[in-house]
């Protein structure tokens, strides 16, 4: 892995999101390069302007105003605050300046890396919203590399979980984290099954230990029967300092958790950090 891509707002600053990209930055030795996400077109305003001798309404961002400035002096405090994490820990470093609609502009910067890590806080509005917000929803949906959610605080990775129910979309994720992260091989890997389906059949789980065991030496398994939302968000919410995995399959599970009823369960899975691929 070469480009490590972080999603911060502009104006305020993740220290735990970039301690935990600094760490996989050294690990693999990678590039990080912080976006600084502004929504500008939230700070437009209708003006008055004229053309040809016609009048005409615009919205563009006064640029003089003291609100504008106070907020650019935030912006490069923060990005003052990037430099240092990086530079004390020796990681290597870029930093974007992205004004926009941040969506738009985090998705069309993920085409170029290998990996985006993102807090599943992050939003962009005034309005008070649950988590994930609408802005980490968008870009789950459409980022074009694997997206990391990051930890609400982070000391080590102990554990890494594989979930896996034999379909080639959650093949395709531990795949994806196992070429990026090789330097994790000598992690515990537990994979947790959820079949409702009865989709891992005795030779498919078979092939997939052959699989494994050319990458990790310390491999066990979880097999959890009955409902995948309760049982699998159940057993990680008993874990603490792993690293989750997931692909399509583990996806529609968090999808469904979205949901504002079940806001609660997820909130306390995601203090862990997960990993999410998706064709």
């Amino acid at each position: 892995m070469e480009k490590i891509l972080l999603a911060l707002d502009g104006t305020s600053f993740n220290q735990h999101a970039v301690d935990f990209a600094c760490y996989l930055g050294r690990l693999t030795n990678s590039m990080i390069t912080a976006s600084f996400l502004e929504n500008l077109v939230a700070n437009e305003k209708p003006v008055l302007e004229q053309m040809h001798g016609v009048s005409y309404m615009n919205w563009v961002v006064d640029k003089n105003s003291e609100e504008y400035k106070s907020k650019i002096a935030t912006v490069e405090k923060n990005i003052s605050l990037f430099r240092d994490s990086c530079e004390k820990r020796a990681v290597r470093y870029s930093i974007h300046r992205d004004e926009g609609q941040p969506a738009k502009e985090i998705i069309e910067e993920s085409r170029y890396a290998d990996v985006l890590i993102i807090d599943a806080e992050t939003s962009f509005t005034k309005i008070v919203e649950g988590v994930p917000s609408e802005f980490v929803r968008d870009v789950l949906k459409e980022a074009e590399c694997p997206v990391i959610i990051a930890p609400e605080s982070f000391d080590s990775i102990d554990e890494i979980v594989f979930t896996f129910n034999g379909t080639k979309s959650s093949m395709f994720a531990i795949k994806q984290f196992t070429y990026l992260f090789p330097q994790l091989d000598e992690k515990k890997i537990t994979v947790v099954m959820v079949d409702e389906e009865g989709l891992c059949t005795d030779d498919e789980i078979e092939k997939f230990k052959e699989w494994l065991s050319g990458h990790y030496s310390s491999i066990g398994f979880q097999v959890l029967k009955g409902n995948t939302e309760t049982e699998l968000f159940g057993y990680l919410l008993k874990k603490k300092n792993i690293f989750i995995v997931m692909g399509a399959y583990g996806r529609s599970a968090i999808s469904q958790l979205f949901k504002h009823s079940r806001a609660d369960l997820l909130i306390r899975t995601i203090t862990q950090s997960i990993f999410i691929a998706h064709q």
